[in-house]
């Protein structure tokens, strides 16, 4: 039976909510600790990559937990459920952090707040995306759910992008420590209500009934699927290039382009960057795919993607007085990454068909717990490369005045950061996936035909 456009909404609807949770902690949690509340950048960077570390370990089990779930409704709504309304109550601690703390007591706070986010969002995250592959074909109704579910994620990292620096003044009065506390706060109880909605509306249709396997069974399973393998390490070059630049651009614009009103230009880039991004998912990468393969549409996503840094590396050097010339850049990073980001899934939900294939066994969760643990790796390892540039930068507050450009050395160092160390990792990733990644639109179609013959015997 085909997904009902009230399934749909529902499901895309959580893309929502947990996608403005994770893009709130992504791109800001590195400058509210550091910039707004003074604790160290090295210290930061050290907290949220060994964060990612822990995550190695629980984010692999939580997937084989899941697995190994058997309720009266399903085995991935109660995770769904209990995940974020623990992770809404500790993403508002994180961010709601003690005033009269400072220095090595912040630290221990932002590391167990973050620690605790890493772990409650996993519960969520992980049978989120593992409902995928279980109810839906594999074909154009699991591309197109998965568009969607990206489309709709896309709707909210950007809406986190635009409104943050616009509400954290007004909610605090002046006071960002306050207002980001506040904000926290609305978003906490917005993603509650919308994953609510998905695990009312959503349900099982299908899926194979096997063995929950083990955690050593998981890893020799993950180590036999080869394609999943080069999936989720091109996942982690990809979005590890991305979030370098999203955890910078904030003190790109407050300290290299500069000014009184630097607030309002980052707004106004990130107002267009979270545009494009949501247009290319839904409109963009919709109109290539009449035209061109799956495959042919992320190389085009690779180049673009190249190209666009190229051109932000050249514009840094230049007189930028002018935010509107960093559109064009803007445009290709924001388009490529939009269309990465569905690309990816689908390119992971496949090789849930080809483990069952190759390997005789269907591990959603597993496949998926992955993804979790690569997006949150790749973050940590931003976030550290982000915290190192900014201590070698000396870039903080406390040295520089939001109306006055930072030293030319590094101003100069923050700009190679943000455009050659991601170009670097994206060509990285187009290397191993060109060289291992075999399922193509054909060999999907083959593979599904022959799961469809296995499970008639």
């Amino acid at each position: 039976m085909k997904l009902t456009g009230k399934e749909k909404m529902s499901y895309g609807l959580g893309a929502v909510g947990k996608d403005m949770v994770y893009m709130l902690s992504a791109s800001y949690i590195l400058y509210y600790y550091q910039d707004i509340l003074g604790v160290s950048a090295i210290a930061m960077g050290v907290i949220l990559m060994a964060a990612r570390v822990f995550d190695a370990f629980n984010d692999p089990i939580m997937g084989v937990i899941v697995a190994k779930t058997r309720t009266r409704w399903g085995k991935f709504r109660p995770w769904l459920l209990v995940g974020t309304l623990l992770n809404a109550v500790v993403l508002y601690l994180m961010f709601a952090a003690p005033p009269d703390w400072d220095g090595k007591g912040l630290a221990a706070y932002a590391a167990v707040t973050y620690i605790v986010w890493g772990v409650t969002y996993t519960m969520m995250d992980i049978p989120y995306w593992s409902m995928i592959p279980a109810f839906t074909e594999g074909g154009k109704e699991r591309e197109g759910l998965s568009t969607l579910a990206r489309s709709c994620a896309g709707v909210g990292a950007a809406l986190i992008t635009i409104v943050t620096m616009m509400c954290v003044p007004r909610l605090g009065n002046g006071d960002e420590r306050i207002g980001f506390q506040r904000f926290a706060l609305i978003i906490a109880v917005m993603f509650v209500v919308f994953i609510l909605i998905t695990c009312i509306n959503i349900k099982e249709k299908s899926t194979v009934d096997v063995d929950s396997p083990g955690v050593g069974q998981m890893f020799r399973a993950l180590l036999q699927n080869d394609q999943a393998m080069t999936v989720v390490l091109t996942i982690v070059l990809i979005n590890c290039s991305i979030y370098i630049t999203s955890n910078l651009v904030i003190y790109f614009f407050k300290y290299d382009f500069g000014g009184t009103d630097w607030n309002n230009s980052y707004t106004l880039f990130n107002t267009f960057g979270g545009a494009i991004q949501i247009l290319s998912m839904m409109l963009f990468f919709p109109l290539l795919r009449k035209f061109l393969s799956a495959m042919q549409v992320f190389y085009v996503s690779f180049v673009m993607a190249v190209a666009g840094y190229g051109v932000l590396l050249f514009l840094s050097f230049t007189n930028m007085a002018n935010v509107f010339l960093l559109f064009i850049p803007g445009f290709f990073i924001f388009s490529a990454n939009g269309m990465l980001s569905v690309l990816t899934t689908v390119f992971l939900a496949n090789t849930v068909d080809y483990g069952e294939w190759k390997n005789n066994r269907r591990d959603e969760s597993v496949i998926f717990s992955m993804q979790t643990f690569v997006v949150k790796l790749a973050s940590g390892v931003a976030a550290l490369i982000a915290s190192v540039c900014l201590s070698i930068c000396n870039l903080s507050d406390d040295t520089s005045a939001a109306a006055e450009t930072a030293a030319a050395s590094s101003v100069a160092g923050l700009r190679m950061t943000m455009t050659v160390v991601p170009i670097a990792g994206l060509l990285t990733a187009l290397f191993l996936f060109r060289k291992k990644y075999i399922l193509t639109e054909e060999k999907v179609e083959e593979i599904a035909g022959e799961i469809r013959e296995k499970r008639a015997e």
